[in-house]
């Protein structure tokens, strides 16, 4: 059985998709489609920066599901390959399950674009500047994490938002309680702690605003019938009734990542073989997840995807 994945936020990087459209009509297409949906030169940003530009969670967020969705694009056009007929399950990390559902035909390009422009803002909006923060935890299991984080509140939100794999954690909540759980990494056993560049506490309570806002943005534009299962984040498990996707997407703005659990459970379903397509992020968290038998291919670039082509 086949996973095809798609990577999350911290993933975009200045020139993505850039050799990809150079080589590829139908690449080209799928940033076009983005950039009309938008009503913004967003693939321009993606081509030249600047770099603080491209970071800004409302673009970094449509734009990382662009790159992913070219990929697909290509996969399919000029290589005859039906996602449908390939993969069993699809899977996609906090804003790359917007992708995950594009790409099983939940959403169109186009919804999808603008869907995760409004989640992007609306996250940004949610918790004034300065306010929240995020750190990575490395070294550390859900279990020291969450003790940490527990430890680290002191009556502020501090919690788990992204359980990515059992070396590496992510908490969110208000700065303060972040900076404390920071400096008491060593005493919880935990490797290191390091703060995140990013503008807001994503995946915890304090996101409640932006969980109403993309509420009411999927009652206007609710997922349709999914062609391929999708492993959801805050379940860990597989859904593919449309009514039951939109309140999780709604739960997942303030909830956990479950990301280790989510591998776990594909390779418990019979998964063998993970593609990730669009990054190379998620390919070491799965392993380290579930198991370094497990078969992970990242396909990113041209070459890339004819290598997967010839190999499925």
């Amino acid at each position: 059985m086949r996973a095809f994945v798609f990577p999350g936020q911290g993933s975009q990087k200045v020139g993505m998709g850039v050799d990809l459209a150079e080589a590829s009509a139908a690449a080209r297409e799928v940033f076009e489609e983005v950039d009309d949906a938008l009503g913004q030169k967003l693939f321009q940003i993606m081509k030249a920066g600047p770099d603080d530009a491209l970071t800004l969670t409302e673009n970094a967020q449509p734009a990382i599901m662009a790159n992913a969705m070219a990929v697909l694009r290509v996969l399919e056009k000029e290589c005859g390959l039906v996602l449908a007929d390939k993969a069993d399950f699809v899977a996609g990390h906090s804003l790359g399950e917007y992708t995950a559902l594009c790409a099983s035909g939940a959403f169109s390009l186009a919804d999808t674009a603008r869907l995760l422009k409004l989640r992007g803002q609306a996250m940004q909006a949610a918790v004034p500047v300065g306010l929240g923060a995020m750190a990575a935890l490395l070294g550390a299991d859900i279990e020291k994490a969450t003790a940490l984080a527990e430890a680290a509140a002191e009556g502020q939100v501090c919690t788990v938002a992204n359980d990515n794999d059992p070396t590496q954690v992510v908490i969110s909540g208000h700065r303060e309680a972040i900076e404390r759980a920071v400096a008491l990494v060593k005493d919880f056993g935990i490797k290191r702690g390091m703060l995140l560049p990013v503008s807001a506490p994503f995946h915890c309570s304090l996101m409640q605003p932006a969980a109403d806002a993309m509420a009411q943005a999927l009652g206007k534009c609710p997922p349709g019938a999914l062609r391929v299962p999708v492993f959801a984040n805050v379940t860990a498990a597989v859904a593919s009734d449309p009514a039951e996707v939109q309140r999780l997407l709604v739960e997942q703005v303030t909830g956990r990542v479950r990301w280790r659990e989510s591998a776990i459970a594909m390779r418990d379903a019979g998964v063998e073989r993970f593609v990730e397509l669009g990054g190379k992020v998620l390919a070491p968290m799965i392993t380290r997840s579930a198991g370094p038998d497990m078969a992970v291919t990242s396909v990113v670039t041209m070459a890339d995807i004819e290598d997967l082509a010839k190999s499925l």
